[in-house]
């Protein structure tokens, strides 16, 4: 999907628009084979620098072509999947090219927060013509992005703890797993962004203004936060995934001593009537109240079993 987007000189409104003029913002999200091939040739960029933010498994980073001077930005954006049981956290590249002083375009495989809010004019003060601020803009608003996302999963592990305590569901267990790996890819895309943003702040890559400087500012100090953030809930979460494991291992240990116990209960009136039913001269055999009597010496024998049994703390 190939958008245009350009801010009018006289209001300073953002309006779409339909042909490639300076200063424009081109949004590209899953662009089609056509879509790449005709932004390629209006603003006179490589193939490579749209295919390389197209890329799933791209890392962050900072792509400087000398000859012309594009520059590719590629920064980890944090992104919800859906699956038929729970929401996953994942992050995706996102690219941002500057073509020279004369185009800013964003490239990304499929919707995202970040790219939405900007088309959806919610994001004040930007225009597409500073493309210095729209890049800091952009980084600061995916730091924010992070956080949010942490949040979500903080309180789906408390959640998913809470269902826990009450009973052991391999759902939940599955969940907090889904989690854990969420905060793993979290943490290593905030390290890569803060990568891109220390670069970027010390000025070599792209014109930094006074005005904007806040507002990196602000995103790498964000970013900081986002990192301690992820890390501080990685630690709880393998810690609840470990107390949890070993939850399951004392329940089952118990399961199997109750079982075991009762094995032992059972085993008794077996035995006693296995000896009594073999055909040699055993005692009360000849009495009419035998039977009566080896029932009683069976109960009696099962009673102190279990007796001593549950006092050993065999049957809890």
């Amino acid at each position: 999907m190939l958008k245009i987007y350009n801010t009018d000189a006289e209001t300073n409104k953002i309006e779409e628009i339909k042909e490639f003029q300076k200063g424009s913002w081109i949004s590209l999200i899953n662009p089609s084979e056509t879509e790449i091939k005709k932004v390629c040739e209006n603003v006179k960029i490589q193939e490579d620098f749209i295919r390389d933010a197209l890329d799933f498994e791209e890392k962050a980073r900072i792509d400087e072509e000398e000859d012309d001077g594009t520059i590719l930005f590629v920064v980890d954006v944090p992104i919800i999947e859906k699956n038929e049981e729970n929401d996953v956290y994942t992050t995706m590249p996102l690219g941002m090219i500057v073509v020279r002083d004369d185009f800013f375009i964003t490239v990304s495989l499929r919707k995202n927060k970040i790219i939405e809010d900007f088309e959806k004019r919610k994001i004040k003060n930007f225009q597409t013509y500073k493309k210095s601020r729209l890049i800091f803009q952009i980084l600061y608003l995916n730091s924010s992005y992070y956080l949010s996302y942490l949040k979500q999963i903080n309180k789906e592990t408390e959640i998913a703890e809470y269902i826990l305590k009450n009973s052991m569901k391999n759902k939940e267990l599955l969940k907090l797993l889904s989690l854990e790996k969420s905060l793993v890819y979290f943490t290593t895309s905030l390290k890569s962004n803060e990568l891109v943003m220390e670069k970027t702040m010390r000025g070599k890559i792209i014109k930094l203004y006074e005005e904007d400087e806040d507002i990196l500012e602000d995103a790498i100090t964000e970013n900081k936060q986002a990192i301690e953030m992820s890390k501080i809930y990685s630690d709880i979460l393998n810690g609840t995934m470990d107390a949890y494991a070993s939850i399951i291992s004392n329940n089952l240990n118990g399961v199997m001593k109750f079982l075991t116990s009762i094995t032992i209960v059972l085993a008794i009136p077996t035995m006693i009537s296995s000896f009594w039913g073999m055909n040699v001269n055993l005692p009360f055999q000849e009495s009419k109240f035998g039977f009566p009597i080896m029932i009683g010496i069976s109960i009696i024998l099962t009673l102190l079993v279990t007796w001593w049994l549950k006092r050993k703390d065999m049957l809890n």
